[in-house]
Order: structure tokens, then sequence, then C-alpha cells
């Protein structure tokens, strides 16, 4: 079931939550249950293991491994922010309304939304850095109602995106960094813009206060006036929810960017230096299956990445004439 927010309206459509019947008659039904996935910006008829990106397809793949089957024993509520962070609220009390008996969700501001919403339903969530976030204390035992995973390695992470960059694009001296309103995951201020220094490289903010195809237009534009070298892109779901745009934007504009996750290489994007999101949907859905089965959320540690991959689509690098033989023959994966 896919459920999007427009005009401040909750409209609901049913999107593969068939029950099927029972093979037997006289056969014990099964418990059935039911979760609520929730995403800041892709559309809720995309979190479907048929049309979602990878991770969210790894996500009911491994739940259906671990017997939680939707269609069958399993009923899923899809909802989505739609890029609007202030729908967050409102869509928070919309959902925990619903009362699921786990909440799926990305994004600091808006798992802090459904925190303030609900205390007693288990929230799953996709977080940038927890701690720095403000939604847990201690990832160890997260405690109350809350655990997950995070899709945030920190701030060195950035410096390793930079010092790939520079390999890729020797020239590379003004660089942006592509950030959503909603992101903070960490990794912003002089501290951030210190990691281009050993690179001689200069970082400047590019802030967009709500993602939406208009200020990515804009954004590319401004950003080719300014004659920046590259970019990078954080790691917040509304950018990734236009990923097929800022790839576009990136080729019409010949600019080299590295992005936080394969989805975009896998359209076309240049490179990306990124968690192994099959691993953390694999942690994700290992979670859920342990709070539907008793388990509860604060005592399931959050999890973090461990391991990452540098993958570059080879057709993008040569439409910009890179040819930076070393780097690519390091890559975890070449794309031709």
């Amino acid at each position: 079931m896919a459920v999007g927010i427009r005009k401040r309206e909750f409209i609901v459509g049913v999107c593969g939550a068939t029950v099927w019947p029972l093979a037997a008659r006289g056969q014990q039904p099964q418990k059935q249950h039911r979760i609520a996935f929730v995403h800041s910006g892709i559309p809720a008829d995309q979190l479907t293991e048929t049309a979602g990106p990878f991770w969210v397809r790894r996500f009911y793949e491994v739940l259906r491994g671990l017997g939680d089957v939707e269609g069958d024993n399993l009923v899923v509520e899809r909802f989505s922010a739609e890029g609007r962070s202030d729908r967050f609220a409102a869509l928070a009390t919309a959902v925990v309304s619903r009362n699921s008996e786990v909440i799926v969700v990305n994004l600091n501001d808006l798992v802090k939304a459904f925190a303030a919403a609900t205390t007693t339903i288990p929230i799953v969530a996709i977080s940038g850095d927890p701690i720095a976030g403000g939604l847990v204390t201690n990832i160890a035992r997260p405690g109350g109602n809350l655990t997950g995973v995070s899709i945030n390695a920190g701030i060195e992470i950035h410096g390793k995106r930079l010092q790939i960059l520079k390999e890729m694009i020797p020239s590379a001296a003004k660089v942006a960094y592509l950030l959503s309103g909603a992101w903070n995951g960490g990794g912003t201020g002089s501290s951030f813009r210190d990691l281009g220094q050993p690179f001689g490289i200069t970082l400047i903010e590019n802030l967009l206060p709500e993602v939406d195809e208009a200020q990515i237009r804009s954004a590319f534009a401004e950003m080719t006036q300014q004659q920046f070298d590259a970019a990078i892109v954080d790691e917040g779901g509304s950018f990734l929810a236009h990923r097929a745009l800022i790839v576009e934007m990136a080729q019409k504009h010949r600019l080299p960017i590295i992005y936080p996750y394969r989805d975009y290489v896998d359209l076309g994007g240049l490179m990306a230096y990124a968690p192994d999101l099959g691993e953390l949907a694999q942690r994700l859905a290992n979670d859920v299956h342990q709070i539907l089965n008793g388990a509860k959320p604060g005592d399931i540690p959050f999890y973090q990445p461990t391991k990452f991959q540098l993958v570059i689509n080879l057709r993008a690098a040569k439409a910009l004439d890179l040819t930076a033989q070393s780097i690519i023959a390091r890559a975890d994966e070449v794309i031709e």
C-alpha cells in the first residue's frame, strides 16, 4: 500500500498488499504483521521490491528470506514526504495513527518527527550519525523505541571522496558540496572545508533548502556559471529521490561528481565511493524481523557501515575525457 502527501491531504492507494488465501481448508491462519515504510523523498509507489532502488529491493529480499513475505504474512504500507520537510510532522502523525507494528523511516529530521509522535511503536531508522543527529546517546544500546542503521561513516569519508576526485581530476581546485536542507548527517562547517586543503581543493557548500527539480536545475546552472571543477553530493534521501535528474544535469553541464551511492552510477553517474547498501538493507531487514518476533528496538545496536566500494562508470569517464588509469584500475567495480 502506497501513501503520499499532496496539498496537505493523504492519498492512499493499494500497492501490492494483497493477502493470499490459505493453501488448505482447516489450516491455522498465519499471524499477519503490518509495517510502515516511510521515505523523505522517494515516492511511495517506488518503495517496492519491483520499482525501488537496489537497497529497497534488497530489504524486501532479505525479509522474504527470513519468512516475512509481503502478500502472505506481511502487509507493507508505504508513505513519502516527497522531499518536503514542512510535511514531516503531519506525515509522522498520520503514519502513527495507523498503528503499524514497526515503522521504517529515513533521514534524521524525519526520524525525529516520528520519535516525537510515538514512544511506543518501534522505529527502525536509516539515518546519518545517530549521536551527532540527536537520535540516541548510545549506539550499542539505543534505548527507547528506536534502532536502525547509519549511512554515515564520519567526516573522514568526505576526505576520502575528495582524494578520489583529485586522483581522477588532478586539476580540480574548486569543488561544490551539494547539501540538502534536511540533511544533518555531519560534515559541514570549517572542519569539513578543511578536508580539501591537503589536496589543494577549496570546498564550497551549496545548500538547497528544499530539493526539487527547479532547485536542482538552478544549482547546476550556478555551478557552471561559477566554474566549479567538480562536486560531491550529500547522503540525504532527498537527493537520492532525484538521482536520475542529478545525473542528467551533471552530464548536460559536464560536471564531474562523486556520489555517495552506486545508484547514481548505475544511471550513468561518474563514480561513487559508497557504503555497501546491500549490507545496510540486510541489517535493516534483520532489525525489522527481530522486532516482529518480540525483540525490543532499544536493545538492538545501531549499525554503522564497515564496507565501502569505489564504483566507476567508464562511459561517463570517457565522455568527460577522464582517463586516470590508476584510479580506474583500483575501482572495486567498473561499469562499461
